[in-house]
């Protein structure tokens, strides 16, 4: 039975007549998570998990028909049993099952199974056919403990303190720029000042009971303000704009899973590149997906062929799936009033 299949519009549930994270607006969208890429505005119903309602709010404004569920609630969708589980992506990322005649599907969305202090650990859910994300998939993309990249950071941030600079950090506005705050969170690392783009979504994860570090909008520092020996912490598409320029002498980070690649760091021109990623590993990548039990297996967005290739070596039926999604990117800047640059 193919409960899924991909249309025009995105992945599509005939049974249910509904979309997972569609491309183009929908009568009915399941959404994985608040991401850009897979929360797209003009859908006429959305339904999430609960824990991102505030988030997904924020993103598609205050217009939108969102019904939020808790992890685990079953709710009947023409028909069709539906449920979301902790992705362990961001806040409120979830895996979406879909029941219908004994057949089980599940969509991942973007997963990892790395816990971290912003969100709900990721739950593995067994099922016949398993759509799995590959941002990642290839075995040089192996990540390190926290505990390494948040030592590393702080060292970072002492050494441009000692020498009369600012740190400014970039992690992309939802999810890992929060990632990074809770971190430093009790790291005797600041003043910590934000990009109005983290700010906002800053609020949000507040509200969800997440702590973060101490923040302080940057744009509301009056003209002059020193900021040596400061973190800041802004989204990739603030580098190299004219509201960097207010911060004076300062040494440039970014934080991704990109960064395992020492030439991605050069292409982003920043002085270091700290490898911390909100999706799997390869080692978790392979082994979320055989501890599934699905006897087949989509992949989507990132590096595929490498785990098709895998899997089908396995015995275990597996493609290639086209998608729209793109990963680990800087896909959902928030335009912010009175910001000196829109993104």
């Amino acid at each position: 039975m193919t409960l899924l299949r991909l249309a025009e519009r995105g992945l599509y549930c005939e049974a249910g007549d509904f979309y997972i994270d569609p491309w183009q607006p929908v009568e009915r969208a399941v959404i994985t998570h608040a991401h850009g890429d897979h929360a797209r505005w003009g859908s006429e119903r959305y339904l999430s998990s609960r824990e991102a309602a505030g988030v997904l709010r924020t993103r598609l404004g205050s217009g939108a028909t969102i019904r939020a569920v808790d992890y685990g609630e079953a709710i009947d969708v023409n028909g069709v049993r539906v449920s979301l589980h902790p992705a362990g992506h961001i806040l409120g990322s979830a895996q979406v099952r879909v029941e219908h005649r004994g057949e089980v599907w599940v969509a991942s969305g973007d997963y990892k199974t790395q816990p971290d202090p912003t969100c709900t650990p990721f739950e593995l859910v067994r099922c016949h056919t398993f759509i799995t994300e590959s941002t990642f998939g290839l075995p040089i993309y192996r990540w390190p403990p926290d505990s390494e990249v948040f030592d590393a950071i702080r060292a970072w941030w002492r050494s441009n303190r000692d020498h009369g600079r600012a740190s400014l950090l970039f992690g992309y506005a939802l999810g890992k720029a929060q990632r990074l705050l809770a971190g430093l969170a009790d790291a005797d690392v600041g003043p910590v000042y934000t990009h109005g783009a983290v700010e906002r979504l800053n609020r949000d994860y507040r509200h969800a009971g997440v702590r973060l570090a101490d923040t302080q909008y940057a744009s509301g520092m009056p003209r002059g303000h020193d900021f040596a020996g400061s973190l800041i912490v802004a989204p990739p598409s603030a580098a190299g704009s004219l509201w960097v320029r207010r911060f004076g002498a300062i040494s440039t980070g970014f934080a991704s899973g990109w960064m395992r690649v020492r030439g991605a760091r050069r292409r982003r021109a920043v002085d270091r590149g700290f490898v911390l990623s909100d999706h799997v590993d390869w080692p978790s990548l392979l082994a979320t997906v055989e501890a599934t039990g699905a006897e087949r297996v989509w992949v989507t967005h990132g590096t595929r062929e490498p785990l098709v290739r895998w899997l089908s070596e396995r015995g275990i039926e597996a493609r290639v799936v086209a998608s729209q999604w793109k990963g680990e990117e800087d896909t959902d800047p928030v335009e912010v009033p009175g910001e000196e640059i829109t993104a």
